[in-house]
């Protein structure tokens, strides 16, 4: 058994663990996915495990592919092995079993954006904001395994029409006979609850079920996971408690946490010993985690060293720290390092724009993580709009998208007594439509129709690539190029459907000439679409299977997202990234910026919450294995204003002992620069110092409002009766006069210096 030879002495614990349920404690950078792939090679190679009977769930497809492909490495009939995503296996599940949940057999899978999409045609004239908060919501309700008539749903939204509204939205959902990405698990769980026989035939076939990443894991997950697990079943999970960061999607820290006194008879065994830091990052990152209550503890150890002291730098404003970090990034490079060894994180987007200014200007190669992606793009979705009605003609938000793109007269009025018909079909009549509607209708199905054709096995490829060679005519503005064709010879598959259904409704040329400028790229990720769809076969098998793979997998073009994402022909390029994004990445140089109350954490967090901005924390420290810097800015500006920052109670919690600290804090008030700050006050001038007659405040002194939040004290009056008042320029742009000391019936009482 020379694969496990590899292992350290937790690691082999673990893949050599049978019998009672396993949940693997692993710490950040400690090798888990060597140890999950090992054990599945163990179990079929050791255990005599028929692979069809393991059943390996994790959340991402890339993680899903990584773990395969590493198990199959060490023994190939791994291969034969379910790995999937959670919702990944539950479209798998539904597939198989799509009559039993009263679904057909071409069922579409529908993502937020179309969810929102549906969800308008019942929330008539409401705002978009309003439109996607509800969408979020019903999907969050999902999460938690929740229905329209659960007295729980309350803790969602405790409104009334709420219930209505996500009970209307299962009934269209219903009718139109798709499903949306909650449903990929919610209906399974009910599916199993309800047929014996089903849960016994699961239950049957898989004795072994691995869950990797089980922290990020929500209610819904969980009660899948119990529904396939049987007496004689054989659960481990994997996961770091500590790296819980998605509670805003749903996520359920006390799934691990619970784990152990949830399913019976649990083993733990932790994995400490890290192989990607260094010592000095991983006690910055286990001081702060460690003041969380909700953890099962450990305590990482460094295999590789001491290494140097992680670097905070106090800046005056985020122009400072912008440059703070191209000097880092510049000044590294004399020494041998690389653009790309370089990522700067940040808690939201918004923070990227003043890192992205000063890099064009300064010429330092970056790319933008978490822009929008290729499967986001409106080009893309016009596409995959037109493949989901070829699969499911009741599509009603496919049909809204593309109907009357480009123009043909089918307005929502139109689509509305289209809809109602229930059918797309050229023999279809249907009152009350203008002649134009009715023309622009009958084009639309013969692209449609097009398509279809295509999807006929009986179809030659000498016929196929006749049509992909055919000019497009009859237009007064004929655009060079405006076609996409197959241009993988010899292998079409289900790209022939794509280039036909994009040429013959008018989606291409529409897109390109919309735009002269972004035009070709358009028509170029459209090519990328159908490129993407050779491996698939051209049929309603197949393309029910590519719709899924999208829908699920939004890297599968990953020659598309590396060419969104960089612009750039070389891979040497700085990282910006948020906080959330870099879970499961490592960098050889780190800097986390806009350590601020308010900014990171975010200002509103308290208990749970803020437990969770601690271990986002952790995550952001532990993607660091060389060298960590940590940045924080005494003003900021936000909202149109300047506004004056507190430093990160991380900084605080993290130790000063434990960094090499530049600069200093506004925390630090006998250093804070007040004068800097009120310079930035309306009506300019720097007023002379002044202290109040008690002697407890002098003008730029820092304060703190229950209300008001964070200020600087910008001038101070003498009252006969009163004593002292103080009057304080907030963070929000209001200013409040205070007595000194006590409340009065004219005066708010100020807080103490802060």
């Amino acid at each position: 058994m020379d694969y496990l030879d590899v292992l350290n002495d937790e690691q082999r614990k673990a893949v050599l663990h049978e019998g009672a349920s396993l949940l693997i404690l692993a710490g950040a950078g400690s090798g888990k996915t060597r140890v999950i792939t090992t054990k599945v090679a163990w179990l079929i190679r050791e255990k005599g495990y028929d692979p069809r009977s393991i059943l390996a769930l994790t959340f991402t497809n890339k993680a899903a592919r990584e773990m395969s492909s590493r198990a199959q490495g060490i023994e190939p009939l791994a291969a034969s092995v379910l790995m999937r995503t959670f919702h990944s296996f539950g479209a798998w599940f539904l597939r198989r079993n799509h009559a039993l949940a009263g679904l057909p057999a071409g069922f579409v899978i529908y993502d937020d954006d179309d969810s929102a999409a549906l969800l308008s045609s019942i929330m008539e004239d409401a705002p978009r904001a309003e439109v996607k908060e509800a969408a979020r919501l019903i999907a969050r309700a999902k999460d938690y395994f929740l229905g329209p008539e659960d007295a729980l749903l309350a803790k969602v939204d405790h409104r009334l029409n709420f219930r209505k509204l996500y009970a209307a939205y299962e009934e269209r959902l219903k009718a139109i006979g798709n499903v949306d990405f909650g449903d990929l698990i919610k209906k399974p769980v009910e599916l199993l609850r309800n047929n014996a026989d089903l849960k016994r035939q699961m239950q049957s076939r898989f004795k072994c079920i691995l869950v990797d990443e089980y922290q990020d894991s929500n209610i819904a997950q969980f009660e899948l996971l119990k529904e396939l697990s049987g007496p004689e079943s054989y659960v481990c999970v994997v996961g770091d408690d500590d790296q819980s960061i998605y509670r805003f999607r749903g996520a359920e820290v006390r799934n691990i946490l619970d784990f152990p006194t949830l399913f019976d008879n649990v083993d733990i065994i932790r994995l400490v010993q890290n192989y990607r830091s260094t010592t000095q990052i991983l006690q910055l990152a286990g001081t702060v985690v460690n003041k969380n209550k909700g953890r099962l503890g450990k305590e990482l150890v460094a295999v590789r060293g001491s290494g140097k002291k992680p670097v905070l730098s106090y800046v005056a404003n985020q122009q400072e720290e912008a440059v703070f970090c191209a000097t880092l990034i510049k000044g590294s490079l004399a020494a041998g390092a690389q653009y790309s060894d370089w990522a700067i994180l940040y808690r939201t987007n918004a923070q990227s724009q003043t890192f992205q200014t000063l890099f064009t200007e300064q010429q330092i190669p970056y790319q933008v993580v978490g822009a929008l992606r290729f499967y986001e793009r409106e080009e893309i979705k016009d596409a995959l709009a037109l493949l989901s009605l070829l699969a499911n003609p009741k599509d009603e938000v496919a049909f809204r998208r593309v109907a009357n793109k480009p123009t043909r007269g089918i307005g929502p009025s139109a689509m509305d007594k289209i809809l109602m018909s229930e059918t797309l079909s050229t023999d279809t009549d249907i009152p009350g439509l203008s002649t134009k509607a009715k023309q622009g209708l009958m084009e639309f199905i013969a692209a449609l129709d097009e398509g279809k054709k295509t999807l006929n096995p009986d179809k030659t490829v000498r016929e196929v690539n006749a049509y992909m060679r055919h000019e497009v005519r009859g237009s007064s503005t004929v655009v060079r190029g405006s076609k996409i064709k197959n241009t993988v010879r010899g292998v079409e598959g289900l790209s022939k459907t794509i280039a036909v259904l994009v040429n013959e409704s008018g989606i291409a040329r529409y897109h390109v000439e919309r735009d002269e400028i972004s035009g070709q790229d358009r028509l170029e990720n459209l090519q990328e679409l159908a490129n993407a769809a050779t491996p698939y076969a051209a049929n309603m098998d197949g393309l029910l299977e590519f719709l899924e793979h999208l829908e699920l997998d939004r890297e599968a073009v990953s020659e598309a997202n590396n060419k969104i994402l960089s612009e750039n022909e070389k891979p040497d390029l700085v990282t910006l990234i948020t906080l959330h994004n870099t879970k499961g990445l490592e960098f050889p140089r780190v800097i986390i910026t806009g350590l601020e109350q308010g900014i990171f954490p975010r200002e509103d967090k308290q208990g749970e919450d803020m437990e969770e901005e601690r271990r986002l924390f952790y995550v952001g420290v532990t993607r660091a294995m060389n060298e960590l810097y940590l940045t924080s800015c005494r003003s900021r500006f936000l909202y149109g204003r300047t506004t004056i920052q507190t430093a990160s109670v991380f900084l605080k919690e993290a130790g000063m002992e434990n960094m090499q600290v530049l600069g200093s804090s506004a925390n630090n008030f006998s250093h804070y620069p007040g004068r800097e700050f009120m310079s930035t006050l309306p009506g300019g001038g720097v007023p002379a110092p002044k202290t109040s007659s008690d002697g407890r405040w002098t003008t730029g002194n820092k304060v703190y409002h229950d209300e008001m939040g964070y200020g600087a004290v910008v001038a101070i009056q003498e009252d006969e009766q009163d004593g002292p008042l103080i009057t304080v320029q907030f963070e929000n742009g209001r200013q409040k006069t205070f007595l000194s000391l006590y409340q009065s019936k004219n005066y708010d009482k100020i807080g103490s210096e802060y």
